[in-house]
């Protein structure tokens, strides 16, 4: 083990220097510039994102404190903290989903509730963080050089059939379900009259939410939302924006508002809790993974974010719900008696059925055993869905997407393509009964399927539906009928589903927490941990506490040649998807997925 771990140390310190992250001056600026009083203004700095899980971190896992869990709980505790007389929030460029706005601007209003100021600064607005500022910034400061992008909800769709036609590349799927359209970007010109109307329906009831939120706040805001984009200075004499500066200005500003002679950085880079990856953290993330418990109850968060899929594609996957990570961690929080209830944070389009099927079978035993909550964040569709129909309550925002439950199975044939460079295929099977190449072959992506096939893989997926619908009314408590109703691969918004049965509460993550807490008995202030972030690059390398500095090397070295992948280059927003789609190219036929790649911000 000892000869394991100094080998991986030296390795790393090759191949990404040791130097862990830079630490910011800004962390010992507990008193900047002028005193302005004897408050303290608390900081949030989401300039950097807010990552629902901390395999977003890259190689080493960044703490949980930096987490959307880390931002819910550091404002729930700035409610209470009598120390603090302002916030200050540096937006930068961020970007939230509408589901992670909806649930964070009751956070920032039961602050201001508390008479604490809360002062904000962006670079930029997009029509969910004006639903943020609007709810939750009694002052908002905005770059002059700034835009507000506040126009409007919509979804784009890719419809890639002309292009493998002029390549001559045959996409060949089924599905299961009137809605369940995901190959249509494969097999279609354009959307089926079931696919736009499930979408624009859904867009619609978000729409709702997203301006009734606003109006509720600050009336210009819902007026000119959809209208934009606007400069800084039109966005100001709108009332979109109170103030144009920089940082810096908007800094001092919060500063004498809430009479603060000192600062501290209560979320984001600089922040206290959210400590370098040193020597002793790595050693610490290398180690066999021991439960964050020292044996006080606890309430565990495992986030459960991205595709879904059997077995991990190393270091450079990204985000991703893999069965052989996810399954270890379900198992472990089952057994510990200290974890006294767990919430499943869900935000995922699905991916592979098998995968998915089998995490519900463990997250019902833990069910069983102690009070599963799931919170949905942007999405818990299809096979994400299956997992959330596991827990005994499901939370969602109405502007979260749930559903989708349908199955889809394809694959993509090349072999035309191939001919017309002038490679041929033949295939030779070991039997000369009638269909016995095309069934021998049915997974080869050089030769479409015959009818028979089709038939026999159509019967196949027939089962995986069957059997998702029953897990969704056992779930649920709802008779088949009731769940085939909502079904065929249709999605919902949260609202519409909890309209249908399939959302229990609204709410986001703080509320399935509160939830959870009362489910299982617990006192007020029962401490929260997240679970299951990536356990340790060893893990990530398909490797275990015996390997040796070869083996080590070795794994490296193949991490490395992946950053040349196709997905690493992928835009962040459709990875998810993307990462569900990839069971096709292995072993698997069948998918519980979300139709689109869709991100509502």
């Amino acid at each position: 083990m000892k000869r394991g771990l100094v080998g991986l140390l030296a390795i790393l310190c090759a191949v990404v220097g040791c130097e862990g992250r830079p630490r910011l001056a800004a962390k010992a600026k507990k008193a900047e510039i002028a005193s302005y009083g004897s408050g303290t203004l608390s900081e949030i700095d989401l300039s950097s994102g807010v990552p629902e899980s901390t395999d977003a971190g890259g190689w080493l896992p960044m703490p949980a404190s930096r987490t959307f869990v880390g931002l819910v709980r550091t404002l729930q505790r700035l409610q209470d903290d009598r120390k603090v007389t302002g916030v200050f929030i540096n937006l930068g460029q961020a970007r939230l989903h509408l589901s992670q706005v909806e649930e964070l601007s009751p956070l920032l209003h039961a602050i201001r509730d508390k008479k604490i100021p809360v002062v904000c600064h962006a670079h930029g607005l997009d029509n969910a963080l004006l639903w943020l500022v609007t709810e939750g910034c009694d002052k908002l400061w905005l770059s002059p050089a700034g835009s507000v992008d506040s126009i409007g909800i919509a979804a784009q769709s890719i419809y890639i059939k002309g292009l493998l036609d002029e390549l001559k590349v045959q996409a060949d799927f089924l599905s299961i379900g009137r809605y369940k359209s995901a190959a249509e970007m494969f097999t279609r010109q354009g959307p089926s009259q079931e696919a736009h109307l499930a979408l624009s329906e859904t867009l619609q009831s978000m729409r709702k939410a997203w301006l009734q939120g606003m109006a509720d706040a600050r009336g210009p805001a819902a007026k000119f939302a959809e209208n934009g984009p606007y400069g800084a200075r039109e966005a100001k004499g709108y009332g979109l924006v109170d103030d144009l500066g920089d940082l810096s200005e908007a800094r001092r500003d919060a500063r004498k508002i809430a009479h603060a002679g000192s600062t501290h950085v209560a979320y984001g880079q600089a922040s206290d809790s959210a400590g370098e990856h040193g020597l002793t953290e790595i050693l610490r993330l290398l180690s066999s993974g021991d439960s964050a418990s020292d044996g006080k109850p606890y309430i565990a968060v495992v986030p459960a974010i991205g595709g879904i899929t059997m077995k991990s594609e190393g270091l450079f996957s990204g985000e991703g719900i893999v069965f052989e990570s996810l399954a270890k961690t379900i198992t472990r929080l089952t057994d510990d008696s200290a974890v006294k209830a767990v919430v499943l944070r869900i935000d995922s389009p699905g991916g592979s059925a098998l995968a998915s099927d089998l995490l519900w079978s463990r997250l019902r035993e833990l069910g069983a055993k102690k009070p599963l909550i799931a919170s949905v964040g942007s999405m818990a569709a299809s096979g994400g869905y299956y997992l959330a129909c596991a827990a005994q309550s499901i939370v969602a925002e109405r502007t979260s997407i749930v559903g989708s439950i349908g199955v889809l199975g394809g694959k993509i044939v090349f072999g035309s393509a191939l001919e017309a460079h002038g490679v041929h295929t033949v295939t030779t099977p070991a039997s000369d009964s009638e269909g016995a190449a095309a069934r021998a072959t049915y997974l080869s992506p050089f030769v479409a399927w015959d009818e028979a096939t089709r038939v026999r893989l159509r019967s196949v997926m027939s089962e995986v539906y069957d059997l998702f619908v029953d897990r969704v009314a056992k779930g649920r408590h709802l008779s088949t009928e009731q769940v085939q109703a909502v079904a065929e691969g249709r999605i919902w918004s949260g609202e519409q589903g909890k309209e249908r049965g399939l959302v229990d509460e609204f709410g986001g993550l703080a509320n399935a927490i509160e939830i959870a807490r009362r489910q299982a008995g617990l006192a007020k202030g029962t401490p929260v941990h997240v679970e299951g972030q990536a356990e340790g690059l060893l893990a990530a390398l398909g490797l275990d506490a015996s390997a040796s500095s070869e083996e080590l090397s070795h794994a490296l070295e193949q991490q490395k040649r992946r950053l040349w992948s196709p997905l690493s280059w992928a835009p962040r927003s459709v990875t998810p998807w993307i990462t569900g789609l990839a069971p096709l190219l292995s072993t698997e036929h069948t998918l519980t997925i979300l139709p689109i790649a869709v991100t509502i911000e």
